[in-house]
């Protein structure tokens, strides 16, 4: 998509003598945005300007490290206990938390392997799914509390340094899936001020972390008149959709390329 200095196509997991040498020339490396990490990581060791920055993608991966991360980064968030197998429930017992609650692995998108917890009878459920997980080598989850949102949730996009809030609400069931895949629909007019907070809430986040290709999800609590936002999940492949579809977001996407090159 976009024209450079040198464009090249990258063979496998490993990197060519020939393309070490023109990254070890450049003053900067685009990747593409679902770049593998050892390609990720064998470029930022011979260039210092990479776009996307995935360092916190790849040193806080899936959903228990974002939860790590919010923690660390002091964002408000709901209350989680992140359990890293299922050898290892007693240090996060589910009976901390009160029906319902929600049960998360640490893999998946758009809705799947995400679940609202009513019972004990769930709760057994889930974590013999868990254990099916981990015999496909994706161990990992975690429990998180139940936040009533009014069946919907913000999705901010972020792409180089602007930011692109919109709503996800969903029309039926029990609103607790907002996810596109699951049938939710697109809002970007309401609840103006809750948007605006939801990216001054971001903004530092990101300059700390230094993300600067994601989809952010946040959720307000329903019950309460002035919400704070509450960070969710990092997606950092998503769906185009609230942006106006692909072809806008290739726009969106050049021009946030095109100032990140420009600052080097």
């Amino acid at each position: 998509m976009l024209e450079t200095h040198w464009n090249r196509v990258l063979q496998g997991d490993k990197l060519s003598p020939e393309d070490i040498a023109a990254i070890q020339e450049a003053d900067g490396v685009i990747l593409p945005q679902g770049c593998r990490e050892s390609v990720y990581r064998a470029v930022c060791t011979h260039c210092d300007h990479v776009f996307p920055n995935y360092d916190a993608r790849f040193r806080f991966p899936g959903k228990t490290g974002q939860a790590q991360l919010f923690l660390e980064r002091g964002a408000t968030a709901p209350r989680t206990c992140v359990v890293d197998d299922t050898d290892h429930l007693l240090h996060c017992p589910a009976s901390s938390f009160e029906y319902p609650f929600v049960f998360k692995s640490a893999w998946g998108g758009e809705g799947k392997r995400v679940f609202l917890v009513r019972s004990e009878q769930d709760l057994q459920h889930c974590i013999e799914l868990a254990r099916n997980w981990e015999k496909e080598q994706k161990g990992g989850f975690l429990f998180q509390e139940y936040v009533p949102t009014g069946g919907r949730s913000l999705r901010v996009a972020v792409i180089g340094s602007a930011m692109y809030p919109y709503w996800r609400v969903q029309g039926g069931g029990d609103g607790f899936y907002t996810n596109l895949a699951k049938g939710a629909t697109i809002d970007s007019q309401s609840s103006p001020g809750l948007m605006e907070k939801a990216c001054r809430r971001l903004q530092p986040f990101c300059l700390a972390t230094g993300i600067n290709l994601a989809g952010f999800d946040f959720i307000f609590k329903e019950d309460e008149d002035d919400p704070e936002p509450l960070f969710l999940e990092i997606n950092y492949g998503f769906r185009t959709h609230g942006l106006g579809g692909p072809d806008r977001y290739l726009k969106l996407l050049e021009q946030a390329v095109r100032e990140w090159r420009e600052n080097l």
